[in-house]
């Protein structure tokens, strides 16, 4: 086999492979004992027709059009890893020229990572946003705390913000009663914002048994963005009644044996959470800053199927029907145009990320282990409700255990950027950044011992019966931007 590759644009190029009919002998031989057993000849057992039977019967070209079909893929496959080419996405093959038993001779255009030059990391430096914690901050979260604990009681006055409702809501459109939009006994908490706009002002003020009307705009179903005239009314009006902040409540609520302890606990919490915050924005600034640096050549296919991606994820909730979808972002004050727009940006901004962050890993040749993979896999088990057994299940159906895998890897790339950089806060502080994100790895080689196993540590953990234990935020997933 010769092949050859010819660059098309710094992110796409053609790769011209020409087969002698001598290398297809075993291509072939398959494809006529695949033949021979869907073809019934008198005289032969299913599968056991000789070649020349066979072509007697059907001739030719069904034999090479099934030994074209197979051997293209994998001739693409062995002159893309003799020719070193990074590919990204699906090709699109062309048969160029077929001689019977001369040559076969095709091409396949498909998109590449491009090279790209890296500035100097060093020099980057970004600000954040100084660590502020307000007793008032831990104050709410005590709130929030008791609110679990509180609880419900019948009232005889109007509703008020704040109170907890049972509703019954019927809705019309010019006239027609709308089904999905009418239910009983729905309890609500009002200022919650979890129902329709306009319910809120239509219920404060209401006294139990009243019923009021108003008009919002739909933003779900088959009447999405059109008016439709509301009829709510009260059942029922009750108030939270939450616990008193004493030690008795500290004890009730937590480990602790006074009210003090628990308050510097959520104090030392938030804290935590701040710091985890800030991180988060250097992350960001760090990225965005190196994303100017750089010139990153967009692979248009890539883009587009990123782009397509995006817009598949919005449009599903609605049954796939783009014209409702439309009218919901209607209703919410946007245009189809801007989200367009906002789509593409968002889409060049994550393939920009993705290919940055590919490069700088290969420069720093970062690596990435099994516990590391596990640990990511086992987090976004829980984000999506899971056994992380299901998780990796679903991902090796999908095919996308290698993208979950270069995920992590782009994580810890960004992060060794981040840990290079100077990042300091507002007001002027230097932020330690390895307590942020951990000190920086220095065994490489032990890493690169643990990565060729963890693709296959990773399928195997869906075959082995094992409970997973509670992660948190992990540095790569700290790390990796959202997309």
């Amino acid at each position: 086999m010769k092949s050859t590759v010819e660059q098309l644009s710094p992110t796409r190029v053609k790769i011209n492979v020409e087969v002698p009919f001598d290398e297809l002998k075993p291509n072939f031989d398959r494809a006529y004992r695949k033949i021979a057993q869907q073809v019934r000849i008198p005289g032969f057992r299913p599968g056991k027709a000789p070649a020349r039977v066979l072509e007697s019967r059907i001739g030719r070209a069904p034999v090479l059009d099934e030994v074209v079909n197979e051997v293209i893929p994998a001739k693409y496959m062995e002159a893309v890893r003799s020719g070193d080419v990074r590919t990204l996405g699906q090709p699109d093959f062309e048969v160029t020229k077929l001689e019977d038993r001369e040559v076969l001779e095709f091409s396949a255009e498909v998109d590449v990572r491009p090279e790209i030059t890296l500035p100097d990391l060093a020099d980057i430096e970004v600000s954040v946003d100084d660590v502020e914690l307000s007793e008032d901050e831990v104050a709410e979260q005590l709130d929030e705390l008791r609110a679990r604990f509180g609880t419900l009681t019948g009232v005889d006055r109007p509703a008020e913000t704040g109170d907890f409702v049972s509703l019954d809501l019927a809705a019309t459109v010019d006239g027609e009663e709308v089904p999905d939009a009418s239910t009983s006994g729905l309890s609500y908490e009002i200022g919650s914002g979890q129902l329709v706009d306009g319910i809120d002002e239509a219920i404060v003020g209401a006294t139990e048994g009243e019923t009021k009307t108003f008009t919002t705009k739909l933003v779900a179903g088959e009447h999405t963005g059109k008016d439709a005239e509301v009829s709510v009314t009260v059942n029922s009006i009750k108030q939270r009644e939450l616990p008193e902040a004493d030690d008795e409540f500290a004890q009730l609520a937590s480990e602790f044996d006074t009210i003090d302890e628990l308050k510097d606990d959520l104090r030392e919490r938030l804290g935590r959470m701040k710091k985890m915050q800030q991180g988060v924005e250097a992350r960001d600034k760090v990225l965005d800053a190196l994303l100017e640096r750089v010139d990153v050549p967009l692979p248009e296919k890539v883009l587009e199927s990123e782009i397509s991606n995006r817009k598949h994820d919005a449009i599903h909730p609605f049954d796939h029907d783009e014209d409702a979808f439309k009218a919901s972002l209607e209703a919410q004050g946007g245009n189809a145009e801007e989200w367009e727009n906002e789509i593409r940006t968002e889409a060049e901004k994550s393939v920009r990320t993705q290919l940055l962050l590919d490069t700088v890993a290969d420069d720093k040749n970062v690596q990435v282990n099994d516990a590391e993979l596990t640990e990511r896999i086992i987090y976004q088990a829980q984000r999506f409700g899971v056994s992380p057994d299901e998780y990796v299940q679903r991902a090796q159906q999908s095919g996308q255990l290698g993208a979950i895998f270069a995920d992590v890897r782009r994580g810890k790339a960004l992060a060794s950027v981040v840990r290079g950089t100077t990042v300091v806060d507002s007001s002027g502080n230097a932020i330690d950044l390895e307590e942020l994100f951990g000190p920086e790895e220095a065994d490489a080689d032990a890493q690169a011992d643990d990565a060729a196993e963890a693709v296959e540590a990773t399928e195997q953990s869906a075959d082995d019966d094992t409970q997973a234990g509670e992660t948190g935020v992990t540095e790569d997933e700290a790390a990796t931007p959202n997309k």
